[in-house]
């Protein structure tokens, strides 16, 4: 998909609804400075985070400008060039069962100001980027959410779980085989371009991934502001295989305070190989003067525990329901992955604001592609979207949430959907967006 919601106008069902209550919804043309630096400044505040810089409202304004950024404003505010809310979109790479990828309206920066509260405006924002997201033809949407209990009334569901990794280091041997190849040490400068094609072939291998985009690569390896402190205890290491060939990476920082041991802590750690992830981790282990090693944004299903001497030295924490899922066009979002079971289901879904709503038939075969297409036949599975999105990626068996009352369907039906919709590895992302 090209960027046609660069250029697209703002949404005029949420600028009639907003106007109708004083209120002025409109894009921001990231070309100009000043605007972009009044919606970052709105949006760092939204989060709670420092008002940023100049220097780093430019900053920003390089790395993300390309995307479609949506302010509301308040004429009668004391700031009127400032915006009560924001958010931000645009199409990003999802990974899907099948080490495929396809197109989702990535929405980000949402934002409501205290002051502006229960005036209807998140609901004229979220509504508005569903809009535009069905106009640019994007068959779902994707989030990553701070708060857990927003997005369920826009037919959102939690698609991919994250957690954190803590490791006590004085604790774990390593148990599992060595390497083949070799980890070597690599400056954030030099291993900025290695970063692009490593991830490009390790994303694809879980479900749930989003493509990172170039400023992102830039901020991980502290190379927006190289001069920092914080930068300057980015450390990174890029795993080759046997024959010299990149496999992996991490980025990471030690954090230290005299006279105690550090803290490793992961900021990224990619591989497209097990061989590489193994490798890569043994290399986090293996650092001097740390008792602890710590990764956010991990798998819930991390096969670390299985290569250490003492498994209890692992411990998990801050279990997120981390990508969010809004399915918006059933045949194009569930051909896009493959399937463990040849099958052929009808699934009845019921969606509020219509999108997805009806009756569709899922067919797969022994390879795994899937056929989809509506249907008048009598549903063999009946759920709502929001319980759509949780099996889309694999990451909720249907059995579940027939257990919990959120599927109806015969148990013989639901098992089947439970080995169809079953995904090769544990839906996960890595990053918030």
């Amino acid at each position: 998909m090209s960027e046609p919601y660069q250029t697209l106008p703002a949404d005029t069902a949420s600028t009639a609804v907003l106007a109708d209550r004083g209120l002025r919804y409109a894009l921001v043309d990231t070309a100009d400075a000043d605007a972009f630096a009044h919606w970052l400044g709105a949006d760092e505040r939204g989060f709670h985070a420092p008002a940023p810089t100049p220097d780093r409202a430019e900053s920003a304004r390089e790395r993300v400008g390309y995307r479609r950024t949506t302010g509301v404003y308040d004429g009668a505010a004391a700031e009127p060039e400032v915006p009560v809310a924001t958010v931000s979109s645009w199409v990003a790479q999802l990974t899907v069962p099948g080490e495929r990828t396809m197109d989702a309206w990535a929405i980000s920066s949402v934002t409501v100001a205290p002051t502006h509260r229960r005036r209807g405006i998140a609901r004229a924002l979220l509504e508005g980027e569903l809009r535009t997201a069905v106009a640019v033809g994007a068959p779902a949407a994707i989030l990553t959410a701070s708060e857990a209990t927003i997005y369920g009334r826009f037919g959102f569901a939690p698609a991919a779980p994250a957690t954190t990794v803590s490791v006590d280091r004085r604790r774990v041997g390593w148990a599992g085989p060595p390497p083949a190849g070799s980890v070597h040490f690599r400056s954030p400068a030099a291993i900025r371009d290695e970063v692009e094609a490593i991830a490009r072939r390790a994303l694809l291998r879980t479900p749930g991934e989003v493509d990172r985009w170039p400023g992102l690569w830039d901020r991980m390896l502290g190379l927006t502001d190289p001069t920092s402190e914080g930068s300057r205890g980015i450390r990174a290491a890029r795993y080759d295989d046997a024959e010299g060939h990149p496999r992996g990476f991490v980025v990471y920082a030690v954090k230290r305070s005299e006279p105690d041991h550090g803290t490793v802590v992961v900021d990224q750690l990619l591989a497209e190989t097990d061989e590489a992830y193994r490798a890569l981790w043994r290399f986090v282990l293996e650092h001097d003067f740390v008792d602890e090693v710590r990764a956010h944004l991990r798998s819930i299903d991390e096969p670390l525990r299985w290569m250490v001497s003492d498994p209890r030295a692992i411990t998990t924490s801050e279990y997120g329901d981390h990508l969010w899922l809004r399915v918006l066009d059933v045949p194009t979002t569930l051909s896009a992955r493959t399937y463990s079971a040849p099958s052929r289901l009808v699934l009845a879904v019921d969606d509020q604001l219509g999108y997805a709503h009806g009756s569709w038939v899922l067919e797969t075969d022994a390879s795994g592609r899937a056929f989809v297409h509506a249907t008048d036949e009598p549903a063999g599975i009946r759920l709502g979207i929001e319980e759509l999105g949780a099996i889309t990626l694999g990451a909720t068996r249907p059995s579940v949430l027939a257990s919990a009352g959120r599927l109806d369907g015969d148990p013989d039906v639901v098992a089947t959907a439970d080995r169809v919709f079953a995904a090769e590895r544990t839906p996960h992302l890595g990053i918030w967006f």
